[in-house]
Parts: structure tokens; sequence; C-alpha cells
């Protein structure tokens, strides 16, 4: 797989600090212990310098990392110049539980939310939603909206902050239908478009491996009457055993013909510029067909994820001399 190389004019825009360039962000998610939270935040400090305009944090299935997700937020809020979007699940939680979760993450100063349905719990086969919570991600929309409407009604300083920072609330599109839930394209984008009259912003996707498949959805989802722009989630593929985790996670295969070529790299090193290659291809290809920007899964890390914005030309600042070196010829540690 060869990078195609931008035309000059999409080399300039993209590299350029125009209000048109397009948009970067990545996705991080809390430690999982603590003796891995120092190299956390080396990635985040590495991820600062591309100057991405959010990060979004997970929040567990079911909140079990409510209180590291709020922790980390809060010290992202305090010690970084990163916009931080807070993750938040619905299934199996109560109204009044979501109220008083999504009130801690607007204290903290938190004004942007990804808002996902969640996933039962699979240890569970006869688990049922709860019968005072919300059952999908077009609900959660509505109730942070109305979360907002209260603090803003009972508080005209809370008003004015909220017009000042507004909320800002984005939702999950899926490419080739929610395996999850066994849902196809179509279900998709009906739903993709119930969450957006719910007040939806914007749209994040899942994984996908070829420039068609966001395209597509993107096409559909259109003419079906969904205006909120659709941000396509890329990983990097660069590790073929973490293609294959995310691909039993998610339900996504990974392309035969990619984890060939990357199987059939002499080193490590070969196989990390291989997979770079096919992760910039993939991003020319979605930004040519009009993709607002791109949103990095980085696991964490942060080599893959710049080396990757570096080879679309869509750094927001200049890395250093060694850094630069050392992203572009070391694999992911």
């Amino acid at each position: 797989m060869e990078t195609r190389t931008p035309t000059a004019h999409a080399a300039t825009a993209r590299s350029s600090a125009s209000v048109d360039r397009p948009t970067v962000s990545f996705e991080l998610f809390p430690p999982r212990n603590p003796a891995a939270a120092p190299k956390l935040w080396e990635t985040v400090r590495a991820l600062e310098q591309a100057r991405p305009d959010f990060v979004s944090v997970t929040y567990g299935a079911s909140g079990k990392t409510r209180e590291t997700s709020r922790a980390m937020v809060r010290r992202l809020l305090r010690e970084t110049t990163l916009n931080p979007i807070a993750h938040l699940t619905c299934v199996g939680t109560s109204k009044d539980e979501i109220t008083q979760i999504v009130g801690e993450f607007l204290d903290e100063g938190v004004r942007s939310f990804l808002a996902l349905r969640g996933d039962p719990p699979l240890d569970q086969p006869d688990w049922q939603p709860h019968p005072d919570g919300v059952d999908t991600a077009g609900g959660l929309v509505e109730l942070l909206r109305e979360i907002e409407s209260q603090r803003c009604t009972a508080s005209p300083s809370q008003a004015v902050r909220a017009r000042v920072r507004p909320l800002s609330i984005a939702v999950a599109a899926f490419p080739r239908g929610n395996a999850a839930t066994g849902g196809t394209r179509a279900q998709d984008v009906a739903s993709l478009l119930a969450k957006q009259e719910a007040g939806a912003d914007f749209a994040i996707t899942q994984v996908f491996y070829e420039a068609e498949a966001y395209l597509g959805l993107v096409a559909e989802a259109r003419e079906a009457g969904v205006v909120i722009p659709i941000i396509p989630g890329i990983i990097p593929t660069t590790d073929p055993a973490r293609l294959s985790r995310v691909a039993e996670l998610t339900g996504v295969p990974v392309p035969r013909d990619l984890l060939d070529l990357l199987g059939s790299a002499d080193d490590e090193l070969e196989q990390h510029r291989r997979g770079t290659r096919a992760g910039v291809d993939l991003i020319n290809g979605v930004l040519d067909g009009g993709a607002p920007g791109v949103h990095l899964y980085t696991f964490n890390k942060h080599h893959a994820a710049l080396d990757l914005l570096e080879g679309a030309q869509l750094t927001g600042a200049s890395r250093g001399t060694d850094d630069t070196a050392h992203a572009t010829t070391t694999p992911e540690g």
C-alpha cells in the first residue's frame, strides 16, 4: 500500500492554522492501574503538542471507571490546554444516577459529552434494563439537554456560563452497522437521525478500514436527513495483535490484506512503517471525500497516532527534532 500524496492545495490547507483545516482529536482512557499513570501522562503531553481540537475520555461499561474517568478529566482541565469530552453511558443506570454523574462532570467544568448507550454485561444473560433508566443513546442526549436546562433555570449565573460555553453533545455512528446489537447500517442511520433530533451536535464513528465504509455511511445519512458533522474514528494500523483484539471487541473485521501486509514485514520497524502508510492512505481517503477531521483511537500511546498525523500533514505544531526522529523510526511500545 503506497501513501497517496495530497495535492498542493490540500497539503497547504491541512498544515495551516486556517479555520478550514480538518479537526484532529484523540481518544484516551483512564489508567487501569496506578503504575500506568506516569506513562499515560507522557502520552498526554506528547499529544498536547499536536494541538488537538479535543480529546475524549472513555467511561467503562456500566460506569465502572466513573471515579478514574472523573479524575482524569479533572486533571486534563486543570493541568493541560486540552479540551476533554467525557464519555457517558446509560445502560443499566437510573435517570437519577445519570443526573448525579452529569452534575459531577459539569461541576468540574466539563462542557462536552459523548453520549453512548453502552453494552449490557456479558456475564448476565438475563440482564434487564433499569426500570427508571434510559435505554438509548438518543434518550441520554435528551436527558443531558434536560439536565442542562434545569441547571440554567435554577441559576442565572449558570445560564450566563452556559451561553458563553454551550453544552456540546457527541454521539456514536457505525459505518457498517452496530455489530454489538446486530444492527445494519440502515438501522444505525435511523438511530443517528433520532440522536440528531434529540439534540446531538456531531457524531464520531466506530473503527473501519476502508474509506468507502465511512463515505457510504455519510452519503446514506445525508440522504436520510442527518446534517450534523460525522467525524471518522480511525485506529493506527501498526499492531496486528491490537487490530485482532479490536475486531473481537467491536465485531469489525480487519481486512485480510492488511494483516498479510503487516505480517510479512521483516521486523517491527518495517511493520510500523507499513501500518502507518496504510493509515495515512485511509486518512487521505476520508478527508478527500469531505470528512471534517479525524478522531484517532490512541490506546494511550502517542507514537503511532502522531506518525499518522505527520504523514497526513495534520500536525498542529512542529514536533521537536529528536521526537520526530524517534516517532518515525520506532514502533509503538
